[in-house]
């Protein structure tokens, strides 16, 4: 193993805490009709736990409601009950065809909450990210023990593993950051 390896391993696996991270934060709701604030609902679909958004069409045709069209009609009562056991806060109607789901606006103490939750998610991934740089450091240490990189090598090394682990913290607070202020919009 190299120290391109282990940098290059370690960039994918902070890359990918990142992206989670991310990909979390769109699915928290902000205020606006976000079809992605159901990507994680599951609903029991004859006995088996199916993604929502595989069921039908998810759509946002206004910025305070979401529509959702099944291809199975009959589904419809199953991703009710799905959508009001979830933490969304979501009150679904339908139509027999369609179901519709108004977004509320967000109140001052749900918009805190909210934040709350996307600083402990910010939290959580800084620390995955330090816990790849620390993987990362024992195994350039292990080279250096092991006799293949010298020290130079070695502390070079440690100084490009603690940039790029800097790099992806900030990015994460910029995330974090985006996040909150499109929280506390009114």
């Amino acid at each position: 193993m190299s120290i391109d390896s282990v940098m290059n391993q370690a960039k994918e696996k902070m890359t990918k805490t990142q992206e989670f991270y991310k990909k979390d934060m769109l699915s928290l709701r902000a205020g606006r009709a976000n079809p992605q604030i159901l990507d994680r609902i599951m609903v029991d679909y004859y006995g088996t736990p199916t993604p929502l958004k595989q069921m039908g069409n998810v759509m946002a045709p206004e910025p305070r409601l979401l529509t959702i069209s099944l291809w199975d009609p009959k589904a419809i009562s199953l991703v009710e009950k799905a959508i009001q056991k979830s933490d969304l806060g979501l009150n679904p109607s339908n139509d027999g065809k369609i179901i519709r789901l108004v977004v509320p606006e967000l109140n001052e103490e749900r918009r805190k909450e909210l934040t709350k939750v996307v600083r402990k998610g910010a939290e959580e991934a800084k620390v995955a990210v330090r816990g790849v740089r620390r993987d990362a450091m024992e195994q350039i240490k292990k080279l250096k023990k092991d006799s293949e990189i010298t020290e130079d090598d070695q502390t070079k090394a440690e100084k490009d593993l603690q940039k790029v682990t800097d790099n992806f913290i900030k990015e994460i607070d910029k995330i974090a950051a985006d996040k909150e202020k499109e929280i506390m919009e009114v």
